[in-house]
């Protein structure tokens, strides 16, 4: 089953493809667009959410996409439309790695798609990249908030603790202005979504010759969530500007 459209089954009942619920998306963002004509980028959109609930919060600002999912950008067009705020979205789709644009950001995001660019330092490598001055950046990474077992580093990565995050970021020339720690309430919301979401398409649509493999792959996830990573997880998000600048 194309891990693409994985991602978009097990996403289409959770408000952003990350665990933060609304309320703290809207000031995460309060905190990242510098001002309401802000012109805003998303490495790794995804279906637009980001970028959709802050053109919808700010008029005059405008946006752009990048993501490789083709289901994830025509979503994200579908849901411009019916918000009125298509004329300001420009979705581009190609590896956010590799992407240019003739003009610089005055928030770049990348929430979840850090492993677009081989982790979270590389990421700020390249955001910083397409950041205008006196603009900023949104990162969302995890972290580990407990001690993990070798099981959980191989399946999640080589992660650090959140002082050591923190000291890494600041170390490679950022200055945090913002940011939120999930709470387990949002983390536990996130796996049941994810799961809960996969696990239902796939008993809706029994005849699919994806269905077995979709609830197997809901099953296994959490598998994974319950008994290796819960108690160990975390996942920061920051707002972060150049130090100096």
């Amino acid at each position: 089953m194309d891990r693409q459209r994985i991602s978009g089954l097990a996403h289409a009942d959770h408000p952003i493809a990350a665990p933060l619920d609304d309320d703290s998306v809207r000031r995460l963002l309060a905190r990242g667009v510098p001002h309401g004509g802000a012109r805003v980028l998303d490495l790794g959109c995804g279906g637009g959410e980001w970028l959709l609930r802050a053109l919808a919060e700010h008029p005059g600002l405008t946006a752009e996409g990048v993501d490789l999912s083709a289901i994830s950008l025509a979503h994200a067009r579908e849901t411009a439309d019916r918000l009125g705020v298509r004329d300001r979205l420009v979705l581009h789709r190609q590896d956010a790695a590799r992407f240019t644009a003739p003009h610089r950001f005055d928030l770049v995001l990348c929430v979840g798609a850090t492993h677009a660019f081989g982790g979270l330092l590389a990421t700020l490598a390249a955001a910083r990249e397409h950041l205008a001055p006196g603009g900023r950046v949104l990162v969302g990474d995890g972290f580990w908030e407990g001690e993990p077992s070798a099981e959980a580093i191989e399946m999640l990565g080589d992660l650090t603790d959140l002082p050591t995050t923190l000291e890494r970021v600041v170390a490679d020339g950022w200055t945090p202005v913002g940011g939120h720690v999930s709470t387990r309430g949002e983390l536990d919301d996130y796996e049941w979504s994810w799961t809960g979401s996969l696990a239902s398409w796939a008993l809706d649509h029994p005849t699919d010759p994806d269905s077995a493999q979709a609830l197997e792959t809901a099953t296994a996830h959490r598998d994974g969530w319950l008994r290796v990573y819960r108690d160990a997880f975390g996942f920061l998000c920051l707002v972060l500007r150049p130090t100096g600048d």
